[in-house]
């Protein structure tokens, strides 16, 4: 049976207790890799900071690599955190990927900061002030280099010209949790990119992106992908436990802990006197046929053309096989081979 949503992959770069962000990478490398032969569509890193359990806090430094190690997969950003950047600055440096790599690179932009207030502002160069709420404005400027369509008696018209050129342009996404996100993106004329694992209540949100989306140079249509938290193995039973490492971190996290990925042995303690309390969703756990039927109803609620598949394990071989098995219930590699 076929389905018609495309199935991709969004990477943390988790870091599990006891190993170093080069580990991590590492893992991410690996992980691209076997995605790519796995036959998933596209493969994106996040931009986190300041957390000793998520290793990447710069995806735009590992965009190259895994774009000259995989062969057909676009491989992009989920995303760049506008508030820490300047517009020209990123078009500038996702046109320098995309003459790496054309036509396969892809940059999701967000107003989200990625970290706590003090480490955002460590991040400021000019700490004099606060950063400006101006996303909308940012937005529209770097769509305006990326276009280059900036007025021609704005001060900067003239520099989307000087931008790393012979690669096409990268493909601008905007991602969200919001009502406010959707209504930016669907009035720019942008694929949308909605995370079901932060936002359990995104369908009204992706239905008024499809309602009022606005076509653009970038879409004819709206586009929305849903970035799902999902693991797969052999049996429910160990997809559940396989899951509880994420869970102690969020957990964790909930009450302004930040820890590295727990060892499956520590999360199966901690989890043992959950046991049996009421869970909201946040993941979809369970065998390959089950994780697709979960897929398929949540991808049919959202009306979505793309699910981005996202997890946080300790584990890394059985991370590599969750992605392994789910890629085989769809027939990815058949499906990419006939594309």
């Amino acid at each position: 049976m076929t389905t018609s949503y495309r199935l991709s992959v969004l990477d943390q770069s988790p870091v599990a207790e006891g190993d170093t962000t080069a580990d991590a990478i590492a893992n991410t490398r690996e992980l691209a890799r076997l995605c790519d032969d796995l036959g998933y569509y596209r493969y994106w890193l996040a931009e986190h900071h300041a957390s000793p359990g998520v290793g990447g806090t710069t995806p735009e430094a590992l965009i190259g690599p895994l774009a000259i190690e995989t062969r057909r997969m676009r491989i992009g950003a989920g995303g760049i955190m506008m508030p820490h950047y300047s517009p020209f600055k990123v078009a500038e440096t996702f046109s320098l990927l995309s003459a790496l790599a054309p036509d396969r690179i892809d940059l999701g932009v967000g107003r989200a900061l990625g970290s706590d207030g003090r480490t955002a502002f460590a991040l400021q160069r000019d700490r004099s002030k606060m950063t400006p709420h101006d996303f909308p404005d940012q937005l529209a400027e770097l769509l305006a280099y990326l276009g280059d369509d900036l007025p021609a008696d704005h001060p900067f018209a003239s520099l989307a010209a000087t931008l790393p050129s012979g690669g096409g342009t990268p493909a601008p996404w905007l991602l969200g949790t919001s009502m406010e996100s959707a209504n930016w993106a669907a009035s720019a004329g942008l694929p949308y990119c909605f995370a079901d694992f932060i936002n359990q209540e995104g369908a009204p949100i992706a239905a008024e992106y499809r309602r009022r989306f606005q076509p653009s140079r970038w879409l004819d249509a709206p586009y929305l992908a849903t970035a799902i938290f999902t693991i797969a193995a052999s049996t429910q039973e160990e997809a559940e436990a396989l899951a509880t490492p994420g869970a102690m971190m969020f957990s964790y996290l909930a009450r302004g802990q930040l820890i590295p990925v727990p060892s499956l042995e520590k999360a199966m303690a901690w989890a043992a006197p959950r046991a049996g309390r009421p869970r909201r969703r946040k993941t979809v756990v369970g065998t390959p046929a089950k994780v697709r039927a979960d897929l398929d109803m949540l991808g049919a609620q959202y009306g979505a053309d793309e699910l981005m598949l996202v997890n946080i394990m300790s584990d890394h071989a059985a991370r590599l096989r969750s992605y392994a098995l789910i890629a085989a219930e769809y027939g990815l590699a058949e499906r990419a081979a006939a594309a």
